[in-house]
């Protein structure tokens, strides 16, 4: 179980924890490093060591904790997760969608356009700080109920109360909450969930579907009224497990379509980096546009995107041959059109246009040319290698 908690570790790679060791200066000395790990495991004297924490930039704003266990825990954690994974799993509510195996983020997406189709009101939930305010007790009475396995909850307790790395170097005991980036933190989210929201819904609101991602949560509703009682009664559960529901960012929606006349406030919401709103279509069946509720990416996924860019293809770079650029985007350009192109693909198409203005820049300053001679060279080099940038393969023409 350790061998293939390393293997597993090894694969997804990730930076060094609190103790600096990088996995490549851990498998200097592999064979001791993992015996260490299976003797304490086994023995039941294995202590996880404190979490290192990172801060990264939000997208509203701000800074988020990432907390990044020790090469070595990574491993301890996995071998917990692969042991306990597969039992809470088969339990969980199939619209549940985060960090499951055989669950994919488009699923979710196209699950839920279809029941927007469907029904004209959405409960957009957000719950405030989920991971940082998960309460240990409540979870490890329902831990309890998954497995009969004593040493996977007395290692999970551990886990949970583990120390974490503040912004001065000190390390705070936890009392609550679980670090994002752990490797066990995603399930144990997961059970958190399930078992206060997926299983109270399922039982006391079968009529309203739901997609959960995490704690990414959409609710599906057929009247206002509906939705605003369901969501009183969401508000009153999420308190019963100690957690809060975001005032500002958790809303009603109304999903506005050809079909739909009803005027309110909020006709947008975003899930999973798209933006799900009223979009004029063209018709397939006859001629002029209608109105459709659908998924497209996000305003704020094209900004990332943009500024993702931008940080390869300056135009002052002028050490740097064109086919310097296509070698750092192209993975990143393939990476973002499998994922956002899934919905609305014209959409997507249209942020990577921003590459070739910026490449036009480029063109002006390295080869001095103006604006009008500056597409004309990057027309010709496209014709002579138009294979060169990925979206360019895609249809985007300079």
């Amino acid at each position: 179980m350790v061998w293939e908690g390393y293997k597993q570790v090894k694969r997804n790679g990730g930076s060094a924890g609190i103790d600096k060791e990088s996995i490549g200066q851990f498998d200097a000395e592999m064979s001791k490093n993992l015996y260490k790990i299976w003797n304490r495991m086994t023995s039941g004297s294995y202590f996880p060591p404190p979490v290192r924490t990172v801060f990264i930039p939000k997208k509203q704003g701000g800074k988020r904790p990432l907390g990044i266990p020790t090469v070595g825990d990574r491993i301890a954690q996995t071998v917990v997760k692969q042991r306990l994974e597969p039992e809470v799993d088969a339990k969980f509510h199939s619209s549940s969608f985060g960090y499951r195996p055989q669950k994919k983020a488009h699923d979710a997406v196209a699950q839920c356009e279809r029941h927007c189709r469907q029904m004209a009101w959405v409960i957009d939930v957000d719950i405030k700080g989920f991971f940082d305010n998960i309460n240990h007790d409540l979870l490890l009475e329902k831990l309890k109920q998954h497995t009969q396995e004593k040493w996977v909850v007395m290692y999970i307790t551990r886990w949970l109360k583990a120390g974490v790395e503040q912004e001065d170097g000190s390390i705070r005991q936890r009392d609550k909450g679980t670090p994002q980036g752990g490797v066990i933190s995603p399930l144990l989210a997961n059970i958190c969930l399930h078992e206060a929201f997926d299983s109270w819904m399922q039982a006391e609101n079968p009529n309203n579907p739901f997609e959960r991602y995490a704690d990414d949560i959409v609710v599906h509703c057929r009247t206002q009224q509906e939705a605003e009682a369901l969501l009183a009664a969401i508000k009153a559960r999420m308190q019963q497990y100690k957690l809060e529901l975001h005032p500002e960012k958790t809303k009603i929606v109304y999903c506005k379509d050809y079909r739909r006349n009803q005027k309110h406030d909020n006709r947008s919401f975003t899930f999973l980096g798209f933006s799900f709103e009223p979009r004029t279509l063209k018709s397939r069946v006859e001629e002029g546009r209608f109105l459709a509720f659908r998924a497209g990416i996000s305003n704020q996924a094209k900004k990332t995107l943009r500024a993702a860019i931008k940080e390869v293809v300056q135009p002052k770079r002028y050490l740097h041959r064109i086919e310097w650029f296509a070698e750092n985007l192209n993975a990143k350009i393939r990476g973002w059109y499998n994922y956002y192109g899934a919905f609305m693909r014209e959409e997507t198409l249209d942020v990577f246009t921003y590459i070739n203005g910026l490449l036009v820049k480029w063109i002006k300053n390295v080869y001095k040319r103006r604006k009008k001679k500056a597409y004309r060279k990057l027309r010709e080099i496209q014709a002579s290698q138009p294979d060169l940038f990925h979206h360019w393969t895609l249809g985007i023409r300079s």
